[in-house]
């Protein structure tokens, strides 16, 4: 047996080295090492043996089966450059050659809403300013008529850096800034930027998004004028035959509240999971700055009034392009990005 040994291993170095191929070299493997191979056979003879010498017998074919194991690693380098030298020959690659260009980009769907959206209250007279991300509690709550403890701040929970400092629940803190940097001036502008919530992702949320935020403050403004601007603006960045519906609300920052609903887009009001099954959107929360608040920016409410609306960027572009997930918007996935 031991002859016999000596003799395969033999047989398969000379067959190994006659291996110029990788189809070979596969062929040599299943012949010698495989399954079925004459090495893994003589293995399983070992039972056949008297039992004083199948010990060292095992040894011995074991140990042939790790150099021919080595001497097959070594052949498969040798042919896999050689045939990797052979390719390039053949292929004649001009390395001087420029590279592909790289192509280029375009802008995200949540930019081009926004800029949508700023040309639309931009034709009605209105700026755009921009506020911070991260606020304090007293601009992001206190100042908007949230005291602590209030219990509508749970409405609000998000992500806080410290005890005072947190990213912004909503762009409303961007309402006292511009009133304090802007009295007593009218104002009519907008407040776009992202706005951070701790709560559940969904088909129709997130806990980051971006939000816009409008206010005029004047003399004699009221109600009427804010469902005006609301329905101008539906009607201009959809289409001119949508259907608003106006409802009872509350925040804390406008006295009287209501919210803009749109019949659903996607489901022509017939009901699906963005719009819960309601056939209606809402578009915004909005309403009547708060006296408290109007004070707190340093107007007058005895003399000014204002109105103010806050609505997401993502959520109208669901409803413009017939989008039916959110989370979409921020799997940077280029299937759904560069559809748009």
């Amino acid at each position: 047996m031991r002859d016999t040994l000596d003799r395969l291993k033999e047989e398969a170095l000379a067959a190994l080295a006659d291996a110029g191929s990788s189809e070979a070299l596969q062929a040599w493997n299943r012949r010698y090492l495989g399954k079925k191979g004459a090495l893994t056979q003589m293995l399983r003879s070992v039972g056949e043996l008297p039992k004083e010498e199948r010990p060292a017998f095992g040894q011995a074919t074991n140990a042939v089966k790790v150099d021919l194991e080595a001497a097959y690693d070594a052949r498969t380098e040798a042919v896999r450059q050689a045939e990797m030298a052979r390719d390039l020959a053949q292929g004649a690659i001009d390395v001087t050659l420029p590279g592909r260009p790289a192509g280029s980009g375009h802008l995200h769907l949540t930019t081009q809403t926004l800029r949508q959206i700023y040309d639309i209250f931009a034709e009605m007279g209105f700026q755009v300013y921009e506020a911070t991300d991260v606020e304090t509690d007293t601009y992001n709550f206190e100042l908007l008529n949230m005291p602590p403890h209030h219990p509508a701040r749970d409405m609000w929970d998000t992500f806080w850096i410290n005890d005072e400092l947190l990213l912004r629940t909503h762009t409303s803190p961007g309402q006292i800034r511009v009133m304090r940097e802007r009295y007593p001036e009218p104002i009519r502008v907008i407040l776009p930027g992202k706005c951070y919530r701790y709560e559940q992702i969904t088909a129709r949320s997130e806990h980051q998004f971006y939000q816009v935020e409008g206010l005029a403050v004047g003399h004699n403004i009221t109600m009427t004028d804010l469902i005006g601007t609301l329905t101008e603006f539906a009607r201009r960045f959809y289409k001119p035959d949508r259907r608003i519906r106006i409802r009872g609300s509350y925040f804390p920052f406008t006295e009287p509240s209501i919210e803009a609903d749109m019949d659903c887009i996607l489901c022509n009001g017939a009901g699906c999971r963005v719009c819960k099954y309601t056939g209606w959107v809402e578009v915004c929360g909005a309403g009547m700055v708060h006296p408290v608040v109007l004070k707190n920016g340093g107007y007058d409410p005895a003399e000014w009034s204002g109105f103010a609306f806050g609505f997401g960027v993502e959520r109208p572009a669901l409803m413009k392009y017939n989008i039916d997930d959110i989370r979409l918007f921020y799997r940077n996935d280029l299937r759904f990005l560069r559809q748009f």
